[in-house]
């Protein structure tokens, strides 16, 4: 009998779960150089910028800076609501294969402007904040704020998920994609600063 119970315990112990783990301190400090190298990049882009220069627009199809720092702000705050959404309820290591990129995929191919994509309906530029500076303080709030979660929370994100366009993302990869999304957008505003016709 005991011998029994023995096997089963040890039969139901196997096909547990994995227990959930936090980040690894690794983990943790790539995320937060990403969105602490990110953040200053976009400040020094935009800093000391004139009004005509964040107006600019290279043709009329095109953002301009302005326009690219609401759909920054936004982005940071909806994005990481949608992150948090997806690293809510159960873990399930089970679905660990369906994720195909590596965190280095992640980051490249969201900071890759050669590939376009077009930005869903409720993160376009529409002249949702005031000022360009109301944009860029929701910006840095919401950059701090996550960096804060990074550094304490103590959930297992690599077993939970978010469905993406380039695919299933483990929700740690989420947050690598938000620091790079800024980072794609950065370069978007460099590229408007070379444009002809520039406001000097």
């Amino acid at each position: 009998m005991k011998k029994n119970w023995l096997i089963t315990t040890l039969a139901i112990l196997i096909a547990l779960p994995t227990l959930a783990q936090p980040l690894t301190a690794a983990e943790r400090t790539k995320a937060i150089d990403l969105f602490q190298k990110t953040k200053a990049a976009v400040l020094k882009s935009v800093t000391g910028l004139s009004s005509a220069q964040l107006a600019f627009k290279a043709d009329p199809t095109r953002w301009s800076i302005a326009d690219c720092l609401e759909h920054i702000a936004l982005s940071e705050v909806d994005i990481f609501n949608w992150q948090q959404g997806a690293a809510q309820g159960p873990a399930d290591a089970s679905r660990r294969g369906e994720v195909k990129l590596t965190d280095e995929e992640v980051v490249s191919l969201m900071t890759n402007r050669s590939g376009k994509a077009n930005a869903p309906e409720v993160l376009k530029p529409s002249g949702k904040f005031p000022t360009t500076d109301a944009a860029l303080q929701t910006f840095v709030q919401q950059r701090d704020k996550t960096i804060e979660y990074l550094k304490t929370t103590p959930e297992e994100l690599r077993t939970h998920y978010w469905k993406h366009p380039m695919g299933l993302l483990d929700t740690y990869q989420a947050l690598l994609l938000l620091a790079a999304h800024s980072e794609r957008h950065r370069q978007q505003i460099e590229e408007v600063k070379t444009s002809p016709g520039f406001p000097k």
